[in-house]
């Protein structure tokens, strides 16, 4: 019966942490290039009291064997790398990618982070910088004064256009073997680990890379009707372990009134 509790009382957990990944889905469910996340499980360690194969004697084996789990426990959340949906919102500077691939984004520690996020803007200089003023980089070059178009196409050239005449740039996206593997920072921001692997750059459109869709944002690829059906079975799992633990305290509860 102790057993029986401290099982259910694990499967309560990993529930819990179940629920915290769903309720951040639906949180970021109009985040401009958010990738939604979905919990893994993995069971505990078993007791076992027979072994399957073990010798019975006179030649006979146990065909089966007589284990008890002890519970399951959260080991990762999957991030699930599924296009978004584009919007279009007509801004020289919204680029969404349409494909694989990431934009380049240079931390205030000099460090390289990542992102999907392509709701760019410019700063006094004229830098190219995401929306909390991080630079990006990736082939992106400051806007001069004076510029009155900036086009940027589907295979990552970028024109900018002035009265003194026309500036050209190739923009290059970052892709990885594992993007799984890619730390959140929050922000937008993924960040390069020894699972993901190194980054490898390219032009878009080519060699399997996401083209540029400019005047064009990438949502969110949370589904609100799967995340409310994740959800519902999330609660429902919390609930049933919640009544093991009252049947598991019941039993005891009677196995100490029969001492009476």
């Amino acid at each position: 019966m102790l057993r029986a509790l401290y099982n259910a009382a694990a499967g309560m957990e990993s529930q819990q942490m179940n629920l915290d990944v769903i309720s951040n889905n639906l949180a970021n469910v109009n985040t401009t290039g958010y990738k939604m996340s979905k919990l893994q499980f993995q069971d505990l360690l078993y007791q076992t009291t027979r072994a399957a194969g073990s010798d019975q004697g006179a030649g006979d084996t146990l065909p089966e064997s007589l284990q008890v789990g002890q519970g399951s426990i959260p080991v990762s959340t999957e991030r699930i790398f599924t296009q978004g949906d584009l919007t279009q919102t007509g801004g020289n500077l919204d680029v969404a990618i349409q494909g694989t691939g990431f934009f380049e984004v240079q931390l205030p520690d000099g460090t390289l982070a990542y992102t999907r996020d392509g709701s760019f803007k410019t700063n006094a200089q004229g830098v190219i910088v995401t929306n909390d003023g991080y630079p990006v980089e990736g082939g992106f070059q400051p806007v001069p004064t004076g510029v009155t178009n900036v086009t940027i196409s589907a295979s990552g050239q970028v024109t900018y256009t002035a009265a003194s005449g026309t500036t050209t740039s190739q923009v290059q996206l970052a892709r990885f073997n594992n993007p799984g593997g890619l730390d959140a920072l929050g922000h937008n921001l993924y960040k390069e680990t020894t699972a993901s692997g190194t980054p490898e750059l390219g032009d878009p459109s080519q060699n399997g890379f996401g083209g540029l869709q400019q005047g064009y944002l990438e949502g969110s690829n949370v589904s609100v009707v799967q995340e409310m059906v994740n959800l519902i079975l999330a609660q429902r799992a919390y609930e049933v372990n919640s009544k093991a633990v009252q049947a598991a305290d019941q039993m005891m509860q009677d196995s100490n009134n029969l001492q009476r």
